[in-house]
Order: C-alpha cells, then structure tokens, then sequence
C-alpha cells in the first residue's frame, strides 16, 4: 500500500483529530479572515462526514435498529447545545429561534431527506420495500409530538403570542420526553422486528464482518470528538452566517434553517447512501427516528433552559407554517401506506420542501 492509499484509509481517524485542533485553534485566536472561514467550513464538513463513517461502524457493531440511534440522539445533542447557547447570548431576540429550528428540522428530515432517499432510491432500484409498521408508528408519534410542541401554543389561551405558560411548558416538555423514550422502546425493545429490513436482501452489509469491540469503542470516541467539532465550528460560524443573512436581507426564521441544515448533514449523507444501497428500511428510521430525537429531546432541553434563564419562548407556529405541517403529513400518510417506494413519491417530498425554502426566503 502507497504513503497515499495510506492516508487516504487513514482520514476518518485523522479529521476529527484535526478538526478538534482547528477548533481550540480558533476559539483562542478567533475566526477572523477569510482563510479561517474556509478552513473553518472545510474542518467543519470533514468533521461530519467522518462522524458518519464513526456511527455506521458502531451501528454495524450493534446491529440495527440500534444503530440508527446512535447517529440520531448523536446529532440532537449537537442541535440542543447550539440552540440553548444561542438562547443565551441572544437573549429576547432568540425567543423563536428554537420553534424555528425544531419546525426546519421537520421539513428538512420529512420532506428534503424522505424526499431526497425515495428520489436516489427510484433512480436506481426503481421500487423499495420497508415496514409499514415501524414507519407509521414513527410517524405517529411525529404527528403527536408535533401539535403537543407547534401547533397548540398557537391556540392556547393562558398565554398569548403562541407561548405556553410555565405550567403547559412543563407538560409539553415531560410529555415529549415520555412519548420519545416509548418509542425508543417500542424500536429497540418490544417490537424491534417491525424496524428491521423486510428480507435478507436488503442490508448489503448483513454479510460483512462487524468490526471488533476495540474498533468499535474507537469510532465511537472519534464519533464524540467529531461530534464536538460539529458543534463547536458550526457555534463559531453562526455570527458569520448571521451577519451573510443579515447582509442579504433574509428573514429571521432562516437562521433556524441554517442551524438545521447544518446538525443534520450527517444523517443526510447515511440516509442518502443507505438508501443508493436499496437499504430503505434504515433510511427511514434515521429519518423519523430523528425527527422524533430533534423534537423529544429538545423541547425539554429549551424548555428548562427557558424557565431557568427565564428567557421568552414563542413555539406556536403561523398560519403559513401549520399548513406546510399539515399538507407534510398527510403527503407522508400516502407515501408510506403500501410499503413500497417509487420516484414519483420523491419528486412530490422534494417539491414540498422547495415550497418551505422558497416561502421561508419570501414569506
């Protein structure tokens, strides 16, 4: 093997190393410069692509549906953490800023990923087979996340401006923690056959070695290391998109988008390439398993973080936002009732999620 077949097999261990060290670097010195922007960025994507090739081994090690977890509660932590550190330098001014980012994290996942797999998926395997079980009930308890957290601060009389009171805010929060976690035993524990490929076919690494334990445990360190690089860059990096927004003239939810466009880069690119592998059974589970991680584990997160920094928060979204909401779900009732996908069902998500870019830009 060549010093450069050597290094090449060697970057996913290198660039989370690397990116870490960048991020010391720049949060002593500053990102200051186009040179440390780029670097920055460059640092920045290398760190996710490695965290997803550290998460698709352990996922290998442990087998599905664990796996899918491990990638999904992975990239909410990153969410969480960026979102409460904005809170708290944002002050009043980032009363929206978690609604908007839970909400883009919806559309992204259910209408940009969803979309994205069916459209890569067609492309090449024409039809795919999943569980209808473990879809709907993901699904299910998507819709019930949705309106406990969006949809009913919108109508609630306590409070006005689409908040809830400490008390509501509360049981919000309890109730999307207790739905979260039942369904992660549902998935893991009771019925973990119904989120398993349908058919030895579809896994077209059931028949490769999983990693040793050592190897394991050593992606899963590189998975936090890259993680934290994540987070780290992209909170660093959030005044520069702040101020390119600011520049152009865009409206405030964007930056919601931004954020979560950045956290779930990961779970794009794993969900994207399971599916180019006619393995739509885990594109579907990282995709509502962490839909249902960005809401079940922020809501909480923002919450306490709002009552003890005693910060506003305004989730109830607006007309325009609950129909996009609405017309997501039902298109996604019709696109998973017969446990096949096909192309048109992709061009239909993508198309929704284009509407969601465009009127986020021109509201």
């Amino acid at each position: 093997m060549t010093s450069a077949s050597r290094l090449f097999a060697a970057w996913p261990w290198l660039v989370p190393l690397a990116a870490a060290i960048l991020l010391a670097t720049a949060a002593f010195v500053g990102v200051a410069g186009a040179l440390m922007v780029i670097a920055c960025v460059a640092a920045l994507v290398g760190a996710v692509l490695s965290a997803v090739h550290h998460a698709e081994v352990v996922a290998h090690r442990i087998g599905e549906p664990f796996g899918t977890l491990v990638l999904a509660v992975a990239i909410t932590v990153i969410e969480v953490a960026l979102i409460v550190a904005m809170m708290r330098a944002g002050g009043p001014d980032k009363a929206t800023l978690p609604r908007d980012t839970i909400f883009s994290a919806l559309m992204i996942i259910c209408n940009g990923l969803v979309g994205l797999c069916l459209l890569v998926g067609g492309l090449h395997h024409r039809e795919q087979s999943f569980r209808v079980e473990g879809a709907n009930t993901g699904v299910a308890a998507l819709v019930a996340l949705s309106t406990l957290s969006l949809v009913l601060p919108a109508f609630t009389t306590s409070t006005a401006g689409g908040t809830y009171s400490v008390a509501q805010l509360l049981f919000a929060a309890v109730a999307s923690l207790a739905l979260w976690a039942a369904y992660v035993f549902f998935q893991t524990v009771r019925h973990r056959d119904y989120f398993l490929p349908p058919g030895a076919r579809a896994d077209e690494d059931a028949h490769a070695p999983p990693p040793t334990a050592r190897a394991a445990w050593t992606s899963f360190g590189l998975l936090l290391i890259a993680l934290v690089a994540v987070v780290g860059l992209a909170k660093l990096l959030s005044p520069a998109i702040e101020g390119g927004l600011a520049a152009a003239g865009a409206p405030p939810a964007v930056l919601g988008i931004a954020i979560a466009l950045l956290v779930l880069l990961p779970e794009t690119w794993a969900a994207v390439r399971a599916a180019r592998a006619d393995r739509m059974q885990t594109s579907l589970n990282l995709a509502y398993g962490s839909a249902l991680a960005s809401i079940g584990l922020t809501i909480p997160a923002v919450a306490i973080a709002s009552i003890l920094l005693g910060q506003p928060l305004v989730l109830g979204l607006d007309p325009k936002d609950l129909v996009l909401l609405v017309l997501t779900f039902l298109t996604t009732t019709f696109t998973l009732v017969s446990g096949r996908t096909n192309l048109m069902q992709g061009a239909v998500h993508l198309v929704i999620f284009a509407a969601f870019l465009f009127l986020a830009l021109v509201p």
